[in-house]
């Protein structure tokens, strides 16, 4: 697929996404205009009213663990986040210092203009030079910025080292038959079950492995290894996808004289989005959330967002505020990325047969 084809579809779900609101307002109106002439039941619109308060009441309870680390990031001690005595739904005094801090150390690209970042008056020089924003102010900067790249330059090689091994595993394992193939398949299911049950013991190997051959505080040897643990689960599921994809797409292929590269750049890729869209979020999750691995293989420079996080926690105190903020910003690309690929893994678990 087409770096245009991509960002098309990219461009395509942001306004999905985006049109929602409108979507609704426009099924209330129908509904209110079906009740007046007539064409909709009242007893089937007051169904739909109970189902969907009993959904909203279900998700609020879900995300208000979410809306209370929100209220302690906005609170100047973070309070809240520890203490539901007065409890209230807005902070009687909010403040975004603690974003400010978390934010503060963000480099920004130069343009020609000023602009105005959470209460910085930022004056920005000449093209080709960036700034930086002063919180000296504010306590000092975060080490945000630094724990950001950290963990996009461990996750991005991740999820690509991953999908170059993932893809064509499964598809080998889907649609080709050879030698010991049931018995590579009976291992990837071993490795999918190894890992937990073996502990520290694993730890300490883990990590005298990575000092003898002295890849330890290397962030891509620790991306080849997020890679090698993402490996095995991941190559089940992308068969799995595979496996339903009706052989006679491939025959019909091979009948137009397709080869066998084009016939898995051109069908079997295109038919199989749903499952690589599962697989790339579990692989980005294994490089961007992994916290105990990351925290005995690398030094404090070159921590990444979960071993920052857990560096605010003091010994006699922690910042609240400031850690609900880190916290809420380490989390936001996540929901990025489900929100993008929700579409995707909804469609191929409702893919079919063949049309008639």
């Amino acid at each position: 697929m087409s770096a245009d084809g991509i960002s098309g579809r990219l461009i395509a779900d942001a306004r999905y996404v985006l049109g929602a609101p409108a979507r609704a307002f426009e099924q209330v109106r129908y509904t209110i205009v079906g009740l007046k002439t007539g064409d909709v039941p009242p007893r089937r619109v007051a169904a739909k009213v109970l189902a969907t308060s009993f959904a909203l009441l279900m998700i609020g309870a879900l995300l208000f663990p979410i809306y209370w680390i929100f209220l302690a990031s906005l609170s100047g001690s973070g309070g809240s986040l520890y203490s539901s005595n007065d409890f209230r739904l807005w902070p009687q005094h909010p403040s975004v210092d603690a974003y400010r801090w978390v934010l503060g150390g963000m480099e920004i690209s130069s343009l020609e203009i000023g602009i105005s970042l959470l209460g910085y008056e930022i004056a920005l020089n000449t093209p080709g030079v960036s700034t930086t924003v002063d919180c000296a102010k504010y306590g000092g900067c975060s080490d945000f910025p630094l724990f950001l790249w950290n963990s996009l330059t461990v996750a991005i090689p991740t999820v690509i080292l991953t999908m170059c091994v993932v893809v064509p595993a499964a598809y080998a394992l889907s649609r080709r038959k050879f030698l010991f193939r049931s018995k590579i398949l009976y291992g990837y299911v071993l490795f999918t079950q190894v890992g937990g049950g073996l502990g520290v013991a694993a730890l300490i190997a883990l990590y005298a492995t990575f000092v003898q051959v002295g890849l330890d505080n290397n962030k891509l040897a620790l991306s080849a290894y997020y890679a090698a643990t993402a490996v095995p689960f991941n190559t089940w599921l992308l068969k799995t996808y595979m496996d339903n994809i009706p052989t006679s797409y491939e025959e019909a292929a091979m009948i137009d004289g397709a080869s066998s590269w084009r016939i898995v750049w051109e069908v079997i890729l295109p038919l199989s989005k749903a499952g690589l869209a599962t697989v790339l979020v579990f692989s980005f999750l294994a490089g961007w959330t992994e916290f105990i691995v990351a925290q005995l293989l690398l030094n404090a420079d070159k921590y990444t967002l979960p071993v920052g996080l857990y560096s605010l926690v003091g010994k006699y105190s922690t910042p609240w505020a400031r850690f609900s903020e880190f916290a809420l910003t380490f989390a936001t690309p996540l929901m990025l990325v489900y929100l993008f690929v929700q579409r995707y893994i909804e469609s191929g678990l409702s893919f079919g047969g063949m049309e008639g």
